[in-house]
């Protein structure tokens, strides 16, 4: 049996200064945590928990088997990792902080606008004008819907959908990220002007995907989907859906860097919504902090879920914004840097009001006087 290990920040810092310097940045962004949790799993079951701080993490360490011990520096090691920015086109995506993603959906049986992008494309870019001029630092586009129960649609329609779109944003200077598992979409966005590529399959859904983001050398979301065929929600099956989840995306980060993929362009999203129970969804969004153990950017996408509604009296997809943004702010609390959101005024302002109240918390208030 092949016991398995988990660093878990579980109590955070409002500043380092707050626990006396005894606290660490996660993932170089703002938010810090002091204590942590030394999480063994085997066989599915958590048998062991080891809570520490920074300053006793290497006696707890010591104490793990070689194995654990050596997995349990490497984990340390990537909490603390800061990422460098990403150069999307003309446009500089910093991931020291939270960042927002806007979505425009090109597909005609969208939950949130109903096919107007697509049938009105001057409507498309207007949109996603307003979103880049709101604060949006990328333009998320889709072309085909991943809604539970949603039609597998074609790879020459699903073209035509995003290339248009992904033109008449490259026109406007936006930066880009195509949201497809189609290898022939990716490579058609990709010379269209697109950045990135955000494939809600982690680049199991066709095998040349991964090679043409290697070939293009773009960044990539790999998100979590427990389904392998064409359905993404089928299978979600979980002996712990935290773990489960962590350890599927480490698998996939290791499968991409074995394809030739640089890991510094690896983001990971865990998938919300995706083959997952209300309850499955919230112990994840819980145990965001989690997943800075896996030394890579972070990306949510948890905008208008349907979660929301099954917390809020089944609010309709367009009444969930409340709900949106409390799910933004959590995840911003939790380090993520990629927020992928259907209403990006609103999140950007929470985003930077959120950002103030952490550029405040680190005045010292806390010292001693002399």
């Amino acid at each position: 049996m092949t016991d398995r290990l988990y660093l878990m920040p579980i109590g955070p810092a409002a500043s380092p200064q707050s626990e006396e310097g005894d606290s660490v940045r996660l993932a170089g962004g703002l938010v810090y945590a002091h204590r942590f949790a030394a999480i063994v799993r085997r066989e599915g079951r958590v048998i062991e928990r080891h809570r520490f701080t920074p300053e006793t993490a290497s006696d707890t360490f010591a104490r793990l088997p070689e194995a654990l011990a050596s997995e349990a520096e490497t984990q340390w090691f990537a909490l603390r990792t800061a990422h460098p920015p990403f150069q999307l086109g003309g446009r500089t995506i910093r991931l020291d902080q939270p960042q927002v993603a806007g979505i425009l959906n090109v597909t005609p049986d969208s939950m949130s606008d109903g096919g107007k992008f697509l049938d009105r494309p001057e409507d498309g870019a207007a949109h996603a004008g307003a979103m880049v001029e709101a604060g949006a630092a990328l333009i998320d586009i889709g072309g085909e819907s991943t809604r539970p129960g949603a039609s597998a649609v074609w790879e020459g329609d699903e073209i035509e959908r995003v290339v248009p779109a992904t033109r008449y944003c490259a026109q406007m200077g936006a930066a880009i990220s195509i949201d497809t598992r189609r290898a022939a979409v990716m490579e058609a966005a990709l010379d269209a002007g697109a950045h990135m590529v955000n494939d809600v399959s982690a680049l199991r859904h066709d095998p040349r995907g991964a090679e043409i983001v290697a070939a293009f050398g773009c960044p990539v979301v790999l998100m979590h989907a427990p389904g392998s065929g064409e359905d993404l929600h089928a299978d979600g099956y979980y002996d712990s859906v935290v773990f489960d989840v962590f350890d599927w995306l480490a698998e996939r980060r290791d499968a991409a860097i074995a394809a030739g993929v640089a890991r510094e362009r690896i983001v990971l999203d865990p998938g919300i919504g995706f083959g997952k129970t209300l309850s499955d969804n919230l112990a994840l969004l819980n145990a965001l902090p989690l997943f800075h153990s896996l030394g890579q950017p972070l990306m949510v996408g948890a905008s208008r879920k349907r979660m929301i509604g099954a917390l809020s009296n089944e609010a309709a997809a367009h009444q969930r914004l409340g709900g949106s943004l409390a799910l933004a702010v959590g995840a911003m609390d939790a380090g993520v840097q990629l927020l992928r959101v259907h209403d990006v005024a609103e999140t950007v302002q929470a985003r930077n009001v959120w950002r103030g109240l952490r550029d405040a918390a680190l005045t010292d208030f806390f010292a001693l006087p002399d």
